[in-house]
């Protein structure tokens, strides 16, 4: 058979192409496959479109005979689910058959459910390694937030203050800079309320406020500044929309501030604030006639409703939330798996952090070679300091990128070795969803019902008092049913 044989690296820290092929070429000998076609792939499988992955595709979707993909282990192939759909569909039509050297598994038309659940397991994990890297960088700005600190950089008339650390340079502090004065003296113009936004650019530049690239301060950026919270007290994140105190100086009082937004509002109103109450299966249904989002509703002061707005013509109808949770309850009891089932997936797991540990300790090596890298550089430059080879500010340069390139270094280590303790949390996780699904999520808060509903099911409509929803993959393999398992209860 003819065989493609595919290797793929995203970054420098990863294995090389070369390192994946001389891995598998004695592996292609030995199945005695024909060593068609070499890819040596160097992109990213989670980002964007694929070019070099749609050539392949489309060599196989015209091949007259079956190919076989060769491939070091799940990770290089993919990280997402996406490609499977795709792959699924061709090996259910016999045209291709999917070779995992590392994990020992070969993906083909006659593939059973272990088969292709292992194969499933194994992308469900790649992508969450992938996921726990950033979560890292949002469990760090989470925590910088709690500490008062921003997230990016400061407004206009503040300023960054760093350490004195050139291999882990941090920033420690923010302050007003030579144009905070300016920035006062803005609000309080307008606070009089005899100015447009218009004239206001206008003054402001007279008065030598300049952006931080020298440039003129717009219409637009007045507005945005005169919005800013961050200006009394108050940062603002526009990631997760979070609003809270920051530890650095204010310019301005919050009386100056609400001035201000009195006269953009043109009255003296304080604006009106609207209080939420959470419901489990908020934003997560749909209507299974419109397609309108289905919300929620306390009726009575006691009770919890979903039901669907009506807005596209649809005769409107309210659900009790017990309802639904009944249909929920249904589909738990049918993950009372059994000890032999259970150990199936422990070693599937097993078998697949191993995968995981080597490339992480692969990608550590390789930073830490890198590092090393840097630090020669940076050792040979003294040295040609030194002996005059290179001029003060030359040197003060190259340190200063130089020792700013070894703290990402840094950064990137941690995160590996964050990722790799967490993806065995995540494998302890799935496994107790397993054993104790309906205990979890009975004793669950409303926000972490949520989260345990999204990371098991998809695409849920609502058809008057049923609820309708798939299984996402792996956990529709579990039951050994096939995808887009519905669970149905009028």
């Amino acid at each position: 058979m003819k065989s493609i044989v595919l290797a793929r690296e995203s970054d420098k820290n990863q294995d090389s192409n070369d390192a994946q092929l001389s891995r598998i070429s004695e592996y292609v000998k030995n199945k005695n496959l024909e060593e068609w076609k070499v890819f040596k792939l160097k992109e990213s499988s989670t980002k964007g479109y694929r070019k070099k992955f749609q050539e392949i595709i489309e060599i196989i979707k015209t091949s007259k005979e079956p190919i076989a993909v060769v491939v070091d282990t799940v990770d290089r192939l993919q990280r997402s689910f996406k490609e499977s759909v795709v792959f699924d569909e061709l090996r259910k039509e016999g045209k291709v058959e999917i070779h995992f050297y590392r994990e020992n598994l070969v993906i083909h038309k006659n593939s059973n459910s272990a088969d292709i659940l292992r194969w499933d397991m194994g992308v469900m994990f790649a992508k969450s390694y992938v996921l726990q890297l950033s979560d890292n960088l949002k469990r760090k700005h989470s925590k910088m937030r709690e500490d008062g600190e921003i997230t990016a950089g400061p407004p206009l008339g503040y300023k960054s203050i760093y350490n004195d650390n050139p291999v882990r340079r941090r920033r420690i502090d923010i302050v007003p800079n030579e144009k905070a004065h300016l920035i006062v003296k803005m609000f309080e113009l307008y606070a009089v309320g005899n100015i447009s936004v218009k004239s206001l650019c206008d003054k402001m530049y007279e008065l030598g406020l300049r952006t931080d690239i020298g440039g003129k301060v717009n219409q637009g950026l007045i507005f945005h500044y005169l919005n800013s919270t961050f200006y009394y007290g108050v940062a603002h994140s526009r990631t997760n929309k979070l609003s809270y105190p920051h530890k650095y100086k204010p310019l301005i009082s919050k009386e100056l501030f609400n001035k201000c937004q009195d006269v953009m509002a043109g009255h003296n109103k304080v604006p009106a604030k609207y209080g939420g109450k959470e419901f489990v299966f908020r934003g997560i249904i749909t209507c299974h006639k419109c397609g309108c989002v289905v919300g929620g509703e306390l009726k009575k002061n006691k009770y919890n409703y979903y039901s669907c707005s009506g807005a596209k013509g649809c005769k409107r109808f309210y659900v009790p939330e017990n309802i639904l949770l009944e249909q929920v309850d249904e589909l738990f009891e049918k993950f009372n798996l059994t000890d032999k089932q259970i150990n199936e997936i422990t070693e599937m797991l097993r078998d697949i952090g191993e995968g995981e540990s080597r490339f992480n300790t692969t990608s550590v090596n390789s930073l830490k070679a890198e590092y090393d890298k840097l630090q020669n550089r940076i050792k040979k430059m003294y040295e040609d300091r030194l002996d005059g080879r290179l001029s003060e500010t030359d040197y003060d340069e190259f340190i200063k990128d130089y020792k700013s390139k070894q703290g990402e270094i840094l950064e990137q280590i941690k995160g590996h070795t964050d990722a790799d303790g967490n993806f065995h949390l995540t494998a302890n996780m799935l496994l107790s969803i397993c054993r104790r699904a309906k205990d979890i999520f009975k004793s669950s808060e409303v926000a972490e019902k949520q989260q345990i509903l999204s990371f098991l099911v998809q695409n849920c409509t609502l058809n008057e008092k049923t609820l309708d929803f798939s299984m996402r993959s792996p956990f529709n393999l579990l039951f050994n049913q096939p995808h887009h398992l519905t669970v149905r209860k009028r």
